[in-house]
């Protein structure tokens, strides 16, 4: 995802919809504005509530009992943060933080699963968007597994600039290493050879991508292959046109009903 579209006051899977659909959706769907930090719901709980962010962006964490955590996905506008509650499960598998403040829709979790089953339209574009999802989660449990920590950052750093408008992240390089699963020394160490790159800017709390290009490069070929997924889902194309990649087959299983 391009960080020179336009960032439309509204979420692409609903907007993928036909408008008798949506139209009739109206009257499900609550605005919220959630802040950075707000916790929608835990591993294990019943989900009540699905998320349709719009300029908000969720990270879907795994974690573990020793408390130890790491993102498995990101969601933007693109997408539905709780794919659990019409996958049949009812209970997430993994968390759902809120990465950057903003807006999104919210729908019950009966809601979305009655819409689910009863209309095809609505069926076909959340399973069109779970492929997508899920394929993400593979492809992000093989990036952790076999890929450096510094392509893995500007990985990172590209698939949440890519879900907000301008090149500023608001957040701060403990959390970042609680998102990578890994300590922050040594987030601060790749983030400052980043910096002598001229690739980013370190401020407080906050980094500056300045070259967007030079990040592309220095990423993992991971970034290359999550972007192709959403870029077919937004042109209405299967996101896996010839089946799934290799490095995501390898992990699908695992994926599977995760969010």
């Amino acid at each position: 995802m391009n960080t020179s579209r336009t960032h439309s006051p509204s979420n692409q899977l609903l907007s993928s919809l036909p408008p008798e659909v949506l139209d009739a959706l109206q009257c499900r769907l609550e605005p919220v504005e959630l802040r950075a930090g707000d916790l929608l719901y835990r591993a294990g709980a019943v989900l009540t509530h699905v998320y349709f962010p719009v300029t908000t962006t969720v990270s879907l964490v795994s974690p573990l009992a020793d408390g130890a955590s790491a993102e498995i996905a990101v969601v933007g506008q693109e997408g539905i943060v709780g794919v659990c509650a019409f996958m049949g499960g009812g209970k997430a598998l993994s968390s759902a933080t809120v990465q950057r403040p903003g807006s999104a829709w919210r729908m019950s979790a009966r809601h979305i699963a009655d819409l689910a089953r009863d209309s095809s339209p609505v069926m076909q574009q959340l399973l069109r968007y779970t492929q997508a999802l899920f394929t993400h989660m593979a492809q992000t449990s093989v990036c952790n597994r076999h890929h450096a920590l510094s392509p893995r950052l500007c990985n990172w750093l590209l698939q949440h600039l890519d879900r907000q408008p301008g090149n500023t992240l608001t957040i701060t390089q403990e959390r970042i290493a609680g998102m990578l699963g890994v300590r922050r020394e040594s987030i601060t160490g790749a983030a400052l050879k980043l910096q002598q790159a001229g690739l980013i800017s370190n401020g407080r709390g906050c980094i500056h991508v300045l070259d967007r290009t030079g990040l592309e490069v220095q990423s993992c070929e991971c970034y290359g292959a999550v972007e192709q997924i959403y870029e077919r889902l937004r042109h209405g194309a299967s996101p896996w046109p010839h089946g799934a990649p290799a490095s995501a087959r390898s992990a699908s299983a695992g994926a599977a009903c995760t969010a």
